[in-house]
């Protein structure tokens, strides 16, 4: 699959990762178009002509702009790439979606590829480096975005196993809500440190439930991406957590934060999948706990820490 060079790269979202991919593209010289719910661009014309389409929007509005795009007669080589991060319960199973299986489902015949890794917007639009993984069944289609974004100070990777990419960015986020709960309360790097490694061990087990390969969540989109927002005040899901250790109401946090913290959604559609299937989520739990107010974040920090001794 040879796209033009430069190709023409359609980017819908305009929040902080839709700009800091279109800074990407652009440092690439390819040929940009931005669309968004709030500039009054109209869809079509941004995406009829187009070689590639990376889908930023929120996760409200991937099911939305799926279902919109696929009534429309986009070129037939054009690709699909998601860089989303969240879930929603599917509206025909008891199970979740990701991103790109929505787009998968909604627009059949194209290919979709996934971008995914440590990636905060803020530094990405600065110039600094970075590394992300792109992830598709379709090994062609990951191999042409990898081409059209890959730069000296943006290197991309390719994976096989794009569910496990899309899930390890996504479930992240959960945890980095937990690790600025953490750093809120001062409770030190000890704490942290055990915090974000159980983190990862729910992370793995979501993923395996949900067919994900246990390897690929070791690797950048993973434990890469774990690292970045938990350690990093530039993470919204980390600004969230953080506020709320220090005592801020979780309405005041997210009116000042710029941007969507998915973690937020991601974490209650996690609770209908750990209900359903009868996983044991103890940090999902809990974050879930302080989100909706049932607990103090003392309180769920003693919860956890007073579960039943077990080997690791």
């Amino acid at each position: 699959m040879n796209l033009l060079q430069p190709a023409r790269v359609s980017i819908l979202g305009t929040g902080q990762w839709g700009r800091a991919l279109a800074s990407l593209a652009d440092h690439n010289g390819h040929h940009l178009s931005s669309w968004s719910r709030q500039n009054g661009v109209i869809l079509n014309h941004v995406v009829a002509t187009t070689d590639v389409i990376v889908s930023a929007v929120s996760m409200a509005g991937v099911r939305m702009v799926a279902q919109h795009i696929s009534q429309m007669n986009i070129p037939n080589h054009c690709i699909i790439v998601t860089a989303t991060k969240g879930l929603e319960v599917c509206p025909h199973g008891n199970t979740v979606c990701t991103p790109s299986q929505i787009w998968q489902e909604t627009i059949v015949h194209h290919p979709v590829v996934v971008l995914s890794g440590p990636n905060l917007s803020k530094e990405i639009q600065l110039g600094l480096p970075a590394a992300t993984v792109v992830a598709s069944s379709n090994l062609v289609a990951a191999e042409t975005i990898q081409s059209l974004f890959n730069s000296p100070i943006f290197r991309v990777y390719t994976n096989a196993d794009n569910l496990g990419v899309e899930l390890g960015g996504t479930l992240k986020n959960v945890i980095a809500i937990a690790a600025g709960v953490c750093d809120g309360l001062n409770l030190g790097t000890n704490a942290k440190a055990a915090l974000v490694t159980r983190g990862l061990t729910e992370i793995i087990r979501i993923g395996q439930l949900l067919g994900a390969q246990p390897d690929t969540f070791y690797g950048l989109s993973g434990l890469g991406d774990l690292l970045a927002t938990c350690n990093s005040p530039l993470s919204r899901n980390y600004q969230v957590g953080y506020g709320l250790g220090q005592g801020e109401s979780l309405t005041d946090i997210l009116t000042k934060i710029e941007g969507t913290a998915e973690g937020v959604n991601t974490t209650k559609v996690l609770m209908t999948l750990a209900h359903q299937h009868h996983i044991y989520l103890p940090i999902v739990q809990q974050v879930y706990a302080l989100l909706t107010g049932r607990l103090t974040p003392r309180q769920a920090l003693e919860s956890l820490m007073m579960r039943d001794a077990k080997p690791e």
